[in-house]
């Protein structure tokens, strides 16, 4: 009857013994979880899509910033605007409106778009861009968008409808569709990266906004 009891205790030792490293792999694993840096995370900038109405097309999007107050939005706004270069037409705080205008040269180093080793050529493009300030939340609108090609018998005018229009359309033949809808992929990526920045910009939470230096 010792012995059994001995040997028992034994077992339950071993069972002890045997269990510890494993729940010391799972604390540990949960620990290195828990510590993976957020920058670990792939960001992607804001999405942006083009908006068409008759013979009109733009780009639209609210965005929610419920924490930051009205006016603190507004001069964010208009900080970011000007670091830009974009000039502010008009701007009304307790109508919670801003209007800017810009003209840039974009693409200026052409890039590899496509399968046939098309490249956009540099374009200058000119838009405004309205923000709407309501409740918490912010709208932009980036209109009035024309498009200057350099050419041999100088800039050729075109609004973005224009270049949407022929992206599309059977009459263009698809090289030039092509074309085309490089170009609305290139503007839009510009577009992207600035709409991502001014959210950055309102928000304030990056390392360059940091107010204590």
């Amino acid at each position: 009857m010792q012995t059994m009891r001995i040997l028992i205790l034994l077992a339950g030792i071993a069972a002890i013994l045997l269990n510890v490293p494993a729940a010391a792999g799972q604390a540990h694993n949960t620990e290195a979880t828990a510590n993976t840096p957020n920058n670990a995370i792939e960001t992607h900038p804001d999405s942006v899509k083009l908006i068409a109405e008759g013979e009109y097309a733009y780009y639209q999007k609210t965005v929610k910033a419920d924490s930051i107050p009205e006016g603190l939005i507004y001069l964010r706004a208009i900080q970011f605007m000007a670091a830009k270069n974009f000039q502010q037409n008009y701007g009304y705080q307790q109508e919670g409106k801003l209007i800017f205008t810009t003209s840039q040269d974009l693409n200026v180093n052409a890039v590899y778009v496509g399968d046939e080793n098309d490249a956009v050529n540099p374009y200058n493009a000119q838009f405004s861009i309205i923000l709407d300030l309501k409740n918490g939340r912010y709208r932009y609108t980036v209109n009035n968008i024309v498009f200057f090609f350099p050419t041999e018998n100088g800039n050729k005018r075109e609004t973005l409808y224009d270049v949407y229009s022929k992206a599309g359309s059977g009459s263009e033949s698809r090289r030039m569709q092509k074309v085309y809808k490089s170009i609305i992929d290139s503007f839009e990526k510009y577009i992207s990266t600035l709409v991502t920045e001014l959210r950055e910009a309102i928000e304030q939470k990056l390392t360059i906004y940091d107010s204590k230096f």
